[in-house]
């Protein structure tokens, strides 16, 4: 017995030397890197009190040490930023859904600034900005070397006043102009309409009135076309959503999900990480949902088509969307400032990180550059086309189909007719026009969801 307990304390004692031995110098690294951060800040401040006594022009101190803070969390990623009283109003202000601006989602690539999409009817979208252009110039003025709260700053002013952008964009060659006039910009986060048998669902922002919004337009547009029964499908169309809250993201995937994750977070230590499940209850009670993405679809937008592609609950359609996939978590400061700080990245159900590289759609439908109607026009003003037009009714002496009552007659003109509308709502909006086919098709081939 002795033996054993002499082996024992033989044992602690080595446990115990061992633990020293590696302990000592990981207690060493760790001095020496704090000591190593506190000669940094002596640095800053050597370098701050400097430039205060020294630059060739009195400098405010509170604009450095707010440009000092700025500076840093910029340095981190795009996404991180310093916001001063003002600002951190002005966002609080864009999350209820009314602020004053343009209308446009932005970011920083290359040092110029680059839109992430403009917003349904706000100037920007009225004066023709598209999602992918490049903002170089503001009212003459470069905006490379500015910070993105900089450039954003240099874009806003009164409501009513013009500024001038001058903007890149893919397949034009030269730099261009465009004026847009200030406005109030009053978000309304989702419009409902139905196009025949299918509901249109386009929500422009996850601000607090997403889900609500969805909520009664989707029960809206439902009573119209008679009840679920009469439906056929869904299209929610998230183009050009810059995102928002997460919480309304979770919602809205959560609104046609029964189960299963949703969306997951993690941070940088593990025990940080989230994860949010559906619950019960489906608002499109089963029916197809098909899904609208482009590359103006970031953020929250991404998190609802991923999950609901994940699923399988949806169709994804469109072009590749924008590829944010971090969370920021504003954290109040003193004086009324802010910190928006990136703190966590979001994985879509099957764990897959969309950072960078977006949501790929399982069928991918670009929208034509091209004004389809313009070819539309076009081709009705060319009267040689008239003749492949024809059909046997326009030939003389044609025989009359003697085979149809009246109510069959009328239900092939109003099969006719939609057929008419879809076809005229592809000169108008292609990618939205082919979702709404697809939902038919899938409602031809399964008769059942119709019941």
């Amino acid at each position: 017995m002795k033996k054993f307990v002499m082996a024992a304390a033989g044992g602690v004692l080595a446990g115990a030397v061992l633990s020293t031995q590696v302990a000592g110098p990981l207690i060493a690294q760790e001095a020496e890197r704090n000591s190593s951060v506190y000669e940094q800040l002596d640095l800053f401040g050597d370098i701050f009190e400097r430039v205060r006594a020294q630059y060739v022009e009195e400098v405010d101190e509170k604009e450095l040490i707010e440009s000092a803070i700025n500076g840093m969390l910029t340095s981190l990623d795009p996404h991180s930023s310093y916001l001063v009283p003002e600002d951190a109003d002005d966002m609080r202000e864009q999350t209820r859904g009314s602020f004053a601006g343009l209308g446009i989602e932005v970011t920083q690539e290359e040092g110029f600034v680059k839109v992430v999409s403009p917003m349904d009817d706000t100037p920007a979208y009225e004066a023709g900005i598209q999602a992918g252009d490049f903002i170089t110039h503001v009212d003459g003025e470069s905006v490379l070397g500015l910070t993105l709260d900089e450039a954003v700053k240099m874009m806003r002013g009164p409501v009513g006043s013009d500024v001038i952008v001058t903007v890149v964009r893919e397949g034009v060659d030269e730099p261009f102009d465009v004026t847009i006039t200030r406005d109030t910009i009053k978000l309304t986060a989702v419009r409902t309409r139905t196009e025949g048998d299918s509901v249109v669902l386009r929500v422009t922002t996850f601000n607090d009135q997403t889900y609500p919004n969805l909520e009664s337009g989707l029960n809206e547009a439902v009573g119209e076309l008679g009840g679920m029964d009469n439906v056929n499908g869904f299209v929610l169309d998230l183009r050009n959503n810059p995102g928002g809250l997460l919480t309304q993201a979770i919602k809205v995937s959560d609104a046609f999900l029964d189960k299963g994750e949703i969306v997951s977070t993690r941070g940088r230590n593990p025990q940080d990480g989230d994860r949010f499940n559906a619950t019960e209850g489906d608002l499109a009670d089963g029916k197809p949902i098909v899904v609208l993405i482009n590359g103006g679809s970031a953020s929250a937008s991404e998190i609802v088509a991923g999950a609901l592609q994940d699923h399988r609950r949806a169709i994804v359609v469109g072009t590749k969307s924008f590829g944010k996939g971090s969370v920021q978590t504003v954290m109040p400061l003193k004086g009324d400032a802010a910190m928006r700080l990136t703190t966590s990245r979001y994985y879509t159900p099957s764990g897959r990180s969309i950072q960078a590289l977006g949501v790929s759609p399982d069928i991918v439908v670009e929208q034509p550059r091209v004004d389809p109607r313009a070819a539309a026009e076009a081709e009705e003003e060319n009267p040689a086309l008239e003749h492949f037009n024809r059909s046997e009714a326009d030939l003389r002496g044609r025989l009359e189909n003697d085979s149809l009552t009246e109510d069959e007659r009328r239900q092939i003109e109003e099969e006719r007719t939609k057929a008419e509308e879809s076809a005229q709502l592809r000169l108008e909006d292609y990618q939205l026009a082919y979702a709404i086919d697809i939902l038919k098709g899938l409602s031809a081939l399964d008769p059942d969801l119709n019941k």
